[in-house]
């Protein structure tokens, strides 16, 4: 899992990029970059619902939101998606719901946040500060107690009166500073790695899936993890997204389509850094 947390260079400023015109934006009309600087710092989460990385950084997310939005933090989240469904903004716009996400999210199908900012990969973090720079940036889950102090920090400069909270308490095991876990299964995409996954009755390859061509088909992965999910949309399904399996899928329906599998850490590993 990559996990990297950086203060941003010393050596020379680093603004924010300024959010295309043209993207569109849920629970907010629009935003600007440049109108939010003066009197607030800027907290930039790129993620994906289909991710269920994205999904695990959301409570921490959702809870600076509430913490931090009256002492000037602006929460933006910027839905990349790495699915194709998730081009689709009702989809979007219905997970955000599903997920009780309160502040804005812009929506960036064709990526074009994604490269103004150079990100990496899913989920990505980068503080600004009330001047527009970068401040802090985070690439993967973890370090959320060192992004919060670095929040914090950000805002005392906007009002030095501020009374703040202590950083929030991990939410699981392997969130805690400078832990380490044991390897885990690298993530499956599809069709890319189909010689990963075993395969029952017949199936075509689509743009970034496996469709399932009757009912009864099945895929199996053999995986080393906390838990695993499977990325799946069509074929009678209610909502395209993430479903926890035990490494096996079996269509019900015909059409079924099956993009990959992702796996989370074994909190079971999880030990302090000076103990590896």
């Amino acid at each position: 899992m990559l996990c990297a947390a950086m203060r941003a260079p010393t050596d020379r400023d680093i603004p924010a990029p300024e959010f295309p015109s043209e993207v569109e934006w849920l629970n907010a009309p629009f935003v600007r970059a440049a109108t939010l600087m003066g009197q607030h710092a800027m907290l930039v989460e790129f993620w994906d619902f289909a991710r269920v990385n994205s999904l695990r950084t959301l409570p921490y997310m959702k809870a600076w939101h509430e913490r931090y939005a009256d002492a000037g933090l602006a929460v933006l989240g910027i839905h990349s998606p790495g699915y194709s469904f998730g081009r689709d903004r009702e989809t979007v716009a219905r997970a955000v719901d599903r997920l009780e996400l309160r502040h804005p999210v812009c929506l960036d199908p064709d990526f074009a946040v994604w490269q103004a900012f150079g990100v990496r990969g899913w989920p990505a973090r980068y503080l600004f500060d009330r001047r527009g720079l970068l401040r802090w940036f985070h690439f993967g889950e973890g370090d959320y107690e060192g992004t919060e102090r670095a929040i914090q920090e950000t805002l005392l400069e906007i009002d030095s009166d501020l009374s703040l909270p202590e950083p929030l308490a991990p939410l699981r095991p392997e969130d805690a500073p400078d832990i380490v876990l044991d390897a885990q299964t690298a993530d499956i995409v599809l069709p890319g790695d189909i010689e990963r996954v075993e395969l029952v009755r017949d199936w075509t390859e689509g743009e970034d899936y496996l469709e399932a061509a009757d009912a009864g088909g099945a895929a199996t992965t053999q995986f080393r993890a906390g838990s695993a999910w499977a990325v799946l949309s069509a074929g009678g399904l209610e909502e395209p997204g993430l479903y926890e399996t035990d490494g096996t899928v079996v269509a019900e329906h015909p059409g079924l389509r099956l993009h990959g599998f992702q796996f989370t850490p074994d909190p079971a590993t999880a030990r302090p850094a000076d103990d590896s």
